[in-house]
């Protein structure tokens, strides 16, 4: 027989009287105290219907707050209340800092190339930084198999330009390094004839002119007779001492232009006097005439120095140079010399300019069969910023005009690695 409500009532009270640690689990009598009767923990579960979410303002937000965690004792229906939190704008944090509530850049790369350091220049708005590439942007790949099956699928698959274009191109884009501030000026020089100067010279110019897009220029400053002009089809009998005569009249490149010969890469080069009677003619005052005429119109001038360091053109030339180029043959005596034209430059003060400069080993002079090559360039490497080796050209051998498209393809590579080389070792923004 189930029990009364009497009796339930009674074992409360005893049980309540009697201080059992389960009294807190029986209901109170009326007249007791609420908050104390509460357990310590109560776990209530209601199943609602989900409630639909009110569309907060603009300048509100909708936060759920039950009602039990204000209220513990009462149970009451779920509800939402919104609260008014004022968000304030973005605000840029002054100098390297950035805000919490700063948006970051969706660019990082264009982040990254962009130092903070005033304002950017219009440069820097490049296509590789504002267009997002895909199918329709990439590029079409170069030769080769990509080229054929991006051509048979209709532009469809485009894997891309293979490692040899990749190559090639990374090269161009060392080679076409901007430069602000003025002309960059690159003499060639060494202490021996014979070694392939003024061939490593048109070599280098023809690699600059053929990649960039500015002006190229290669001036024969040789006190004697020069052979520079010898390397290309020449268009015109004007030489050095003609640009000295008429600077006073050369108001423009076109008039500047008419004293030059170009070829087919667009180097542009300057001849030196040929008549033997002119020896010591060119000397350093000359020099600088042609100098300041050809900063004028060019952003690269690169100068055959002629045999020997101690002419009178030399210091003239040093003094504008942004870095050297050292040619040394592969004999015993040539590397030698080389290496006393890096001693001659410590001792007179361009110290600088031997830690940067770039030594060409022209490996087509007699002994270099002969000799271990790996030595001479570890000699180089402990005094010069790098070396690079020339290699034997049948076209360079016949000591004739020189067509860019004729040499073999290391030979190209070898200039375009020199050119890379040197153009590194630029300052990339100077006075002017």
């Amino acid at each position: 027989m189930p029990p009364s409500d009497d009796g339930l009532d009674l074992r409360a009270r005893r049980a309540r009287g009697a201080g059992d640690e389960y009294n807190s689990e029986l209901a109170p009598r009326a007249g007791d105290d609420l908050a104390s009767a509460l357990p310590e923990s109560l776990s209530i579960q209601v199943d609602l219907p989900p409630a639909p979410r009110p569309e907060a303002p603009d300048d509100e937000v909708a936060v759920a707050i039950p009602e039990r965690a204000v209220n513990p004792g009462v149970v009451a229906e779920s509800s939402t209340h919104s609260v008014p939190i004022m968000v304030q704008p973005p605000v840029r944090a002054s100098g390297h800092h950035r805000s919490q509530l700063e948006p970051i850049d969706r660019d990082e790369d264009a982040a990254a190339s962009y130092s903070g350091q005033g304002p950017e220049s219009p440069n820097m708005l490049t296509a590789d930084r504002l267009i997002e590439p895909n199918r329709r942007t990439r590029p079409a790949p170069e030769g080769g198999w990509n080229r054929f099956l991006y051509s048979a699928t209709f532009h469809t698959v485009n894997r891309g330009d293979s490692r040899r274009v990749l190559a090639r191109k990374e090269l161009d884009a060392r080679i076409q390094r901007q430069f602000s501030g003025g002309t960059r000026f690159v003499p060639v020089l060494t202490r021996k004839g014979g070694v392939g100067k003024t061939t490593v010279t048109a070599l280098l110019g023809m690699a600059l002119a053929d990649a960039r897009e500015d002006r190229t220029i290669a001036i024969d400053a040789n006190p004697d007779r020069g052979t520079l002009s010898e390397r290309i089809t020449r268009q015109t009998r004007s030489t050095v001492r003609d640009v000295v005569n008429k600077a006073p009249s050369i108001g423009g490149f076109t008039d500047f232009s008419a004293l030059v010969s170009r070829d087919e890469t667009r180097l542009d080069i300057l001849a030196s006097d040929t008549d033997p009677m002119l020896s010591e003619a060119f000397d350093a005052d000359d020099y600088n005439v042609v100098a300041d005429l050809s900063a004028r119109f060019y952003s690269m001038v690169l100068t055959d120095c002629g045999t020997g360091i101690v002419h009178s053109v030399m210091r003239a030339t040093l003094q504008r140079a942004d870095s050297i180029v050292i040619v040394s043959g592969g004999s015993v005596d040539e590397a030698r010399l080389a290496s006393e034209t890096l001693t001659w430059l410590e001792a007179n003060g361009y110290g600088d300019l031997v830690r940067n400069a770039i030594v060409a080993l022209n490996t087509a002079t007699q002994g270099t069969n002969l000799v271990k090559l790996e030595e001479i360039e570890t000699h180089f490497q402990s005094r010069v910023r790098e070396i690079v080796r020339i290699p034997y050209d049948p076209v360079l051998a016949a000591g004739s005009v020189i067509h860019w498209k004729d040499l073999k393809p290391l030979t190209r590579h070898s200039a375009r690695v020199l050119a890379a080389l040197v153009v590194e070792g630029l300052p990339v923004d100077r006075a002017i």
